[in-house]
């Protein structure tokens, strides 16, 4: 699976469990490390446990795709996954607002789904925020 596809899997894995503000940054020309950040809010610890355990585990079993390590805990407020080209970070909303990611990497273009009105087809859009 190609970065982009699994920035949109991890994506569409978060809104499953109901993450909210989820947002994917097109890092490629700014950063030598990932191709994509995902970025999701959970509203509680249950909450940021369900949204990682859905991320991983659906992608280890559906995909085989293991995470090259995970960071934080949900006491902590802040879930990392890094699978390698893409990261996803899973906060707080406190949390995401004190870091704010997407603001730090403010000149990432936003990738989002655009779904199309034909059977469950999606073609994905890269919009400059």
């Amino acid at each position: 699976m190609d970065s982009r596809k699994l920035a949109q899997r991890c994506r569409d894995l978060a809104e499953n469990r109901k993450a909210e503000n989820v947002v994917v940054l097109d890092v490629r020309k700014l950063s030598t490390v990932t191709d994509y950040f995902v970025v999701a809010t959970g509203t509680s610890e249950p909450h940021l446990r369900a949204i990682q355990d859905e991320i991983v585990s659906r992608l280890r079993d559906e995909d085989g795709i293991h995470p090259n390590s995970t960071d934080g805990s949900p006491q902590t407020s802040w879930l990392v996954m890094d699978f390698f080209d893409v990261i996803v970070h899973v906060m707080r909303p406190e949390t995401r607002a004190k870091y704010d990611l997407e603001g730090l990497w403010g000149e990432a273009p936003r990738v989002r789904a655009v779904r199309k009105k034909t059977a469950g087809s999606q073609e994905e859009e890269t919009e400059t925020a």
